[in-house]
């Protein structure tokens, strides 16, 4: 954040509020930041206070794109991380750190359930293990989760959030302090749904306007968990506040809209979605990873950077680590690394003969060094398939 101090008077619209010189309780506005979008909040500004922080990053009063753009200066980091360890290796590290941070944010949600406040002190340890795993090789946890997706919805959503985020910020070379704060955004940012009814979380079908306005309200809920509890970052609660607003103001609860939204926002609005999509959801169909990338591209320029969206589907790849494929073969594997060269050219663990029946040992073909299928042909993938649709547990197969 590059912040400067100017007087109140000196406000347009377009500019975004970072900071009073005051302190923000006993002021009437709702949000800790926010944009100015019209007169009337500049002088309710000069009610309270005479000078303001503005968040020059944010700024678009002078941006006659609508500061819609970013470019690939302008979020890369300055870490470039190499992969330590290959995938195989890194599995079992991945899966004690996965278990430990299972157990914790299970207690830890129950114990909001009952109390109705948020300490994450336990989770400390687990997700520090998680991020060190993550940052060796992303590859490991994120096969790690999609194998092992059987816990409480909570708990799934929060824990591909964590994986995700942290994934995409390594990828954009961020610094580990902040892979940490996007983990524990990623982890926290549907945790206010805990506060809403059990009639509007698991509704058939889409939700009145009545409903949808008070399931929205879980945006800010998370927020007052995030800023109450002790122990945390204090921007944590400025990248959870933006996960659900939009690149071009259609979001909430704030309608931001292009460099009004930070990067860290931006980013958990995308994977969020990617998340939600990929999901068991009671509302809509489950989406492939591949099918929700290919959503998420249609969306990119409207509703998210183009530049993240392009960058997300790099990280993860058009085949993201855990998805199961069919080969040109008939068989089905599952990917378990990325090529960063060739996205389409993955490496895939050959699970299942052509008849649908079990291959053991298991053979993994790096398709980027073009294995042949035949003599004249070599290995590629045809299609995804289903998960749920396969003769086999994957977690039982492969652990």
């Amino acid at each position: 954040m590059h912040k400067k101090q100017i007087p109140v008077g000196e406000l347009r619209p377009g500019m975004y509020v970072a900071e009073l010189d005051r302190p923000w309780l006993g002021t009437p506005f709702l949000f800790q930041g926010f944009p100015i979008t019209s007169a009337n909040q500049i002088d309710e500004l000069k009610q309270h206070c005479k000078t303001v922080f503005i968040d020059l990053e944010r700024d678009t009063s002078d941006d006659q794109q609508d500061g819609h753009e970013l470019s690939e200066a302008s979020i890369l980091g300055p870490v470039v991380y190499a992969e330590a360890t290959p995938v195989e290796l890194e599995l079992a590290a991945a899966r004690e750190a996965y278990s430990a941070f299972e157990a914790s944010i299970e207690t830890a949600f129950d114990q909001l359930r009952v109390a109705g406040e948020l300490d994450l002190t336990p989770l400390k340890d687990p997700v520090r293990s998680m991020m060190r795993s993550i940052e060796r090789n992303p590859d490991a946890m994120m096969l790690l989760f999609r194998i092992r997706q059987k816990s409480s919805h909570e708990f799934t959503r929060a824990v591909d959030t964590l994986i995700h985020m942290t994934a995409l910020g390594r990828f954009l070379q961020f610094p580990g302090e902040r892979l940490l704060l996007l983990g524990l955004a990623g982890m926290l940012l549907n945790v206010g749904k805990i506060r809403l009814p059990e009639t509007i979380l698991q509704k058939q079908g889409p939700l009145t306007a009545e409903e949808y306005a008070l399931a929205r309200t879980h945006v800010m809920h998370s927020v007052e968990l995030v800023r109450a509890a002790p122990g945390l970052p204090p921007d944590l609660g400025d990248i959870v506040v933006q996960h659900h607003e939009r690149l071009d103001g259609s979001g909430y609860p704030q309608g931001l809209r292009g460099r009004q939204i930070s990067v860290d926002g931006a980013i958990a609005g995308l994977v969020d979605c990617y998340s939600a999509l990929t999901s068991v959801r009671s509302y809509a169909e489950q989406m492939s990873p591949s099918a929700a990338l290919n959503t998420l591209h249609k969306l990119r320029g409207t509703l998210f950077n183009e530049l993240l969206v392009e960058k997300f589907i790099q990280c993860i790849g058009i085949y993201p680590v855990g998805s199961t494929v069919e080969l040109n073969t008939g068989e089905v594997g599952i990917v378990i690394a990325q090529n960063l060269v060739r996205r389409l050219q993955p490496r895939v663990m050959v699970i299942l003969d052509a008849g649908l029946k079990p291959i053991r040992p298991q053979v993994i073909l790096d398709l980027m060094k073009e294995p042949k299928a035949t003599p004249d042909e070599p290995y590629r993938i045809m299609r995804t398939l289903p998960r749920d649709k396969l003769p086999i547990d994957l977690e039982q197969f492969l652990f």
